[in-house]
């Protein structure tokens, strides 16, 4: 079970949301504006965060931002009756992992919690658990990846998909095994969520991997250069 906080200013989104959450045994705390959801995870810290853009006191691309800043580990699913393409990218690029439109089936949104809940946390004792791709180091079980400088900052997507292609340098991998194996085979959004998460991952560790995109396939993760 996880720490769940949801920011959602329709009362009867809200309250249908922590009454399924509680019922499944989760720690939820329902916040209906941007002011009282910082708080809330300043005081204390969510394992997951439900979203919704269209709040009353706050732009909701910008309080994804600031919750990001606050809860760097956390997974954050946007909720939000917003369905143009540019809406998507912008709340991925804001720091959101997820995003699902408004109405959706509770079904569903149970599956993709659970889905980012274990990818989150630690891998089980028999995983491989560490991954050398040139100068970085990855750390599957503490979720963390180190390079020359110190620890690199990721966000969990971010961190999955890392993992994902460097666990096979050189294999070409579809875009639709990426976004099965890293996000969900429950995703029904767009998939340039995974072209705004591989354009993270090239600004974040520079010249320390060389993704190539496969124009009309996916991508593949080159093996670092032999010194």
């Amino acid at each position: 079970m996880a720490r769940i906080v949801i920011v959602e200013d329709d009362v009867a989104i809200g309250s249908r949301l922590a009454a399924t959450l509680r019922g499944l045994g989760h720690d939820t705390d329902w916040c209906r504006d941007g002011a009282e959801a910082l708080d809330r995870v300043a005081r204390e810290p969510a394992e997951l965060v439900l979203l919704d853009l269209g709040l009353p006191d706050t732009d909701g691309f910008e309080l994804c931002r600031r919750v990001r800043e606050r809860l760097p580990g956390a997974v954050l699913v946007v909720l939000t009756a917003r369905t143009d393409e540019m809406d998507v990218i912008q709340a991925l690029e804001s720091g959101a992992d997820d995003y699902l439109t408004k109405p959706f089936r509770l079904a569903e949104l149970q599956a993709r919690i659970a889905a980012h809940l274990r990818r989150a946390r630690p891998a089980g004792k028999g995983a491989s658990v560490r991954i050398r791709h040139g100068a970085l180091l990855i750390d599957r079980a503490a979720r963390r990846c180190f390079g020359p400088e110190g620890e690199v900052e990721l966000r969990p997507r971010e961190f999955d998909l890392l993992s994902r292609l460097a666990a096979a340098p050189g294999q070409a991998v579809s875009r639709e095994d990426l976004m099965n194996e890293v996000w969900d085979e429950n995703w029904f959004g767009p998939t340039k969520t995974l072209d705004v998460h591989v354009a993270a991952l090239r600004r974040k560790l520079g010249d320390r991997l060389r993704i190539t995109t496969l124009r009309h396939f996916g991508y593949r993760l080159e093996p670092p250069p032999e010194h």
